[in-house]
């Protein structure tokens, strides 16, 4: 096998592809990547076991044939060659050989064959979305996936098809976040995919700003990512998504429209001075103030306040800073919608004019 490449077009889809394989693999093969050329088009794929990532390079020149090579050397070893370097690689029985300019290289290979590959098929679903749009919906949510949550089916997003519309929600039993995006086609029966965190966070790698179709494929086990050059297989978390609808559905009769920038301004200075452990902050609304205070184990305090129109029944709630401000971060319009109830009720955050996206935070007890 021999093949002889630009390193401006080989080291963003190398990138892409390397990024799934771990550094500690209990399989050897499973820290290479499978590179294949074929009739001038170059693929390269890495997988764990979990998630698998295919690319496609066309009009590459060389000569036919398939091998496996170590990915964060061959990674690292094509950075830092200089740009406009020209990368040739050739494979046989004593290795594969890198050569650019006077640098030469020489690394071990593992059997093509060898090499594993999720067995994805039968698709029952299939989407068409851009990737902005999907890339969106990710963004919008994924910051509230839990982390090594014992309750293991929150450990990433829950991506759901109806009707002509695809959510994407996360929650981590604290917080939640929902956002959906219209389907220019197709009436698609009810379906939900758990996709894991590590695949959640691959996407948005992979998902590039752009006006591009792609396709996204469902089974009950895997779902797929399908563009012009490149492919993302992942499994899908076997569990019960909790039922989220309801939990939205509470009744919040305070709505509040608040500047973003100054709110967010607002609870970062205080949350300096909050538990670092619990990063509660106190929200007193009366008087037509919104106050935010905050208490830490050294009896420190901090106050700050907000002109707004209320003139309601005055109470005071708890929540984790840092939640407020991640939904704040999320939130793109110059002020937000602030829904709430009592001291008992979760709070709502919204863009005034979005009805698509909402971010929920349950209190907690100071």
């Amino acid at each position: 096998m021999y093949l002889e490449i630009e390193k401006s077009r080989l080291i963003k889809p190398l990138a892409l592809v390397t990024s799934v394989v771990e550094k500690r693999q209990t399989l050897p093969i499973l820290s290479n990547l499978f590179v294949r050329l074929e009739d001038g088009v170059l693929t390269l794929t890495g997988t764990d076991l979990e998630v698998e990532i295919s690319f496609q390079i066309g009009d590459v020149k060389g000569e036919d044939g398939i091998c496996t090579v170590t990915a964060r050397k061959f990674y690292d070893i094509c950075r830092a060659l200089p740009e406009g370097a020209n990368i040739k690689l050739r494979v046989d029985g004593k290795g594969a050989h890198i050569q650019s300019g006077r640098s030469r290289f020489k690394l071990q290979t593992l059997p093509a064959d060898d090499f594993p590959a999720l067995d994805a098929k039968d698709w029952e679903e299939r989407v068409k979305i851009s990737e902005q749009e999907l890339r969106k919906l990710l963004e919008a949510t994924a910051f509230s996936m839990a982390q090594q949550d014992v309750r293991y089916f929150l450990n990433g997003v829950l991506l759901e098809l109806k009707g002509d519309t695809i959510r994407a929600v996360a929650t981590d039993g604290h917080r939640l976040a929902k956002s959906e995006a219209r389907l220019a086609a197709g009436d698609f029966k009810h379906r939900q995919a758990i996709v894991p965190r590590k695949a959640v966070l691959e996407m948005q790698r992979f998902l590039e700003d752009e006006d591009r179709e792609l396709t996204l494929e469902m089974n009950p086990n895997h779902i797929r990512l399908h563009g012009a050059t490149s492919t993302l297989t992942t499994k899908l978390i076997d569990g019960r998504f909790p039922d989220y609808e309801t939990v939205m559905a509470q009744t919040l009769s305070v709505a509040l429209v608040i500047d973003r920038a100054e709110l967010s301004d607002v609870l970062s200075r205080t949350a300096i001075l909050t538990n670092e452990k619990f990063r509660g902050i106190r929200i007193h609304l009366g008087d037509n103030l919104l106050t935010v205070t905050a208490h830490n184990p050294e009896q420190e305090e901090a106050s700050d306040e907000i002109p707004i129109e209320y003139d309601a029944t005055e109470f005071d709630i708890g929540f984790n800073v840092n939640y407020l401000l991640d939904a704040l971060k999320a939130i793109e319009s110059p002020t937000v919608e602030i829904k709430l109830q009592d001291t008992n009720s979760g709070c709502i955050l919204r863009e005034p004019d979005d009805q698509d996206t909402l971010y929920l935070v349950m209190p907690m007890r100071l």
